[in-house]
């Protein structure tokens, strides 16, 4: 998948399917399944660090588990989340940040969170460098000390306006896409229709040109919070949990290993040890 491929999607008005994803199995299944996007996104500090949101993640955690999904992934275009202070310092920061992220994991394309003044400036600054940029408005998490649990954005008239402006304002700034979360789903309706870069809707409704969760929620492998968009399709916790529970009861019935599962000496060996053992 490239970035051409992804707009003729939505000229087709041929969703756009997207997921997170944080190591190889995870990629693998993901690529393998069909998936358009896979994003290695800072939800790892909650889904995978267990942290209460994604502030602490680090540009050098970002970089790791993205060389682990490229790496995974064959047929998916990867991008990469910037994390919290990797590009809110300055241009040169920003730039030196995003090249490590796109030379060092492989990755085929950054995301950045937010519609301000420098936040635009560091957009504009990477796609005249050649590092593609995915935008992201509407909730964002990096913002949590700010909005706290607040997180649907635009529910009023000059709100739901200055959402209108900033998903505008990252299609200028050089944006090939822009992630709407938790959008009113009229409101992303409105924006999709009014952008000419392809929008990724998460908890923003049907409208938008793709959708993408985050693989933990989707297979029931996180059990913190749940927003109200995520539809759970299989509880693989509960499932590996089963698994485990059973395991543990094998090994301590003396049930596991079994004869079949073990591996044994040749007799002329074990013979000559057990005689060894008795001369010595």
């Amino acid at each position: 998948m490239t970035i051409s491929d992804l707009h003729a999607k939505k000229a087709a008005g041929e969703p756009i399917v997207c997921l997170t994803a944080y190591d190889f199995p995870g990629a693998s299944i993901v690529d393998d399944a069909g998936v358009d996007l896979i994003l290695v996104g800072d939800s790892l500090g909650m889904v995978v660090q267990g942290h209460e949101n994604t502030l602490k993640v680090t540009l050098r955690q970002i970089i790791y588990h993205t060389e682990i999904v490229a790496r995974a992934a064959k047929r998916a275009f990867v991008v990469a989340d910037m994390p919290f202070m990797s590009f809110q310092v300055s241009r040169k920061k920003t730039v030196e940040n995003a090249g490590r992220v796109i030379k060092e994991s492989g990755a085929q394309a950054v995301k950045l969170e937010g519609a301000a003044a420098g936040t635009l400036d560091a957009i504009q600054t990477l796609s005249e460098t050649g590092i593609p940029v995915m935008g992201h408005v509407g909730y964002t998490p990096q913002s949590t000390n700010v909005f706290g649990r607040k997180i649907v954005r635009g529910k009023t008239v000059d709100k739901a306006r200055v959402l209108m402006g900033e998903a505008l304002s990252l299609q200028n700034a050089g944006c090939f896409s822009v992630v709407l979360e938790m959008v009113p789903q009229e409101l992303a309706a409105i924006i999709t229709e009014s952008l000419d870069v392809p929008t990724i809707g998460i908890g923003s409704g049907p409208a938008c040109d793709g959708q993408i969760l985050v693989f933990h929620d989707l297979i029931g492998y996180y059990t913190g919070y749940i927003p109200k968009f995520v539809r759970r399709l299989v509880d693989v916790k509960e499932i590996i949990g089963g698994a485990i529970v059973e395991y543990v009861g094998l090994v301590r019935g003396g049930e596991y290993p079994s004869e079949e599962e073990s591996v044994s000496l040749p007799k002329d060996v074990l013979e000559e040890i057990r005689t060894s053992k008795t001369d010595g």
